[in-house]
C-alpha cells in the first residue's frame, strides 16, 4: 500500500523544551492510526505539525509524495488534509450550514455555489444535516464536535486529523461518534486520530502509536500497544484494558 502522508524525523522545541522530539511516523492510504499518550507527550503538536499551524525545527513531511514541510496550512488543506480541534470553536452567530460553507468554500478554494453540493453531502457525512439551518450557538457538545467534523469534510480530504475529538462526550455519543467515524473509514479517507478515550479507538484503527515527551514508545497492534508494558508505565494503569 502506498504512504499518503509521513513524517520524517521531525524535532520541535519551545524555548528549552523539546516537544516534539527526533519523531517518525507513516499513514497508509486507506489507513487509521491511533495515536495515544499522557497530557503534554506532543500529540497536538504533531497534528500542528503536520498541517503547517507550527513548522519542524527539523525533519520534514510528506505529503502524497511531495515535501510540504513549508507550505502554508491553508496550502495543505487545498492538497487534501483537514484536521478537527479538540475545542470547537464555531461561527456562533451563524447556522450550521453557514460555518461548512466557509470550511468548503475556503477550505478548497472554490466559489460558494461550486461548494453548496459538497456542504450538503458533508453534514450528511457528519449525521448533521438536520440542524443545517439552526444558529451554531445553540448545538449541544455532540453537535459541535460533528460541526468540527463536517467543516473539516467539507475540505473534500484525503487525509483527516481528528484531535480528541470524542473529548468530553457521554458514553452513548462516543459510541455514536464512534460508528460516524468508521463509516467515513468505508469511503477510503485516511486518519490520524489522537485520543483519550482509548475503547473508541480501539473500535476504528489499524494501527496504534504511543508517544511521551514527544518521542515513540510503542507501535503496532492497538492491543498490543495498549497492554505494553512501556506504555502501562506511562499511564501508571490508566489505559490498561
Amino acid at each position: 500500500m502506498t504512504v499518503i502522508l509521513s513524517a520524517e524525523h521531525l524535532t520541535k522545541s519551545y524555548g528549552g523544551v523539546r516537544v516534539v522530539d527526533d519523531l517518525s511516523v507513516s499513514l497508509l492510504e486507506g489507513e487509521a492510526l491511533g495515536v495515544v499518550g499522557p497530557n503534554g507527550a506532543g500529540k497536538t503538536t504533531l497534528i500542528n505539525l503536520f498541517t503547517g499551524i507550527v513548522h519542524t525545527d527539523e525533519g520534514k513531511v510528506v505529503f502524497a509524495g511531495q515535501d510540504v514541510s513549508r507550505r502554508t496550512p491553508d496550502q495543505r488543506c487545498h492538497a487534501g488534509m483537514a484536521r478537527t480541534y479538540q475545542i470547537p470553536k464555531p461561527f456562533e452567530g451563524m447556522t450550521v450550514f453557514e460555518n461548512v460553507l466557509v470550511g468548503g468554500t475556503y477550505g478548497r478554494g472554490q466559489s460558494e455555489k461550486a461548494s453548496h453540493e459538497i456542504c450538503v453531502r458533508a453534514l450528511h457525512r457528519a449525521s448533521l444535516l438536520p440542524q443545517a439551518n439552526v444558529l451554531a450557538e445553540s448545538l449541544s457538545l455532540l453537535e459541535r464536535k460533528r460541526l468540527e467534523l463536517a467543516r473539516a469534510l467539507a475540505t473534500e480530504p484525503k487525509v483527516l486529523l481528528l484531535d480528541e475529538i470524542a473529548g468530553g462526550l457521554t458514553e452513548q455519543e462516543v459510541l455514536s461518534l464512534v460508528e460516524t467515524i468508521k463509516q467515513l473509514r468505508t469511503e477510503g479517507i485516511s486518519i490520524i486520530w489522537i485520543e483519550h478515550i482509548v475503547h473508541a479507538l480501539l473500535a476504528v484503527v489499524d494501527r496504534l502509536m504511543a508517544i511521551d515527551f514527544g518521542r515513540l514508545i510503542a507501535e503496532g497492534d492497538p492491543k498490543t500497544v495498549i497492554n505494553s508494558p512501556q506504555v502501562r508505565d506511562v499511564y501508571m494503569g490508566s489505559l490498561m484494558v
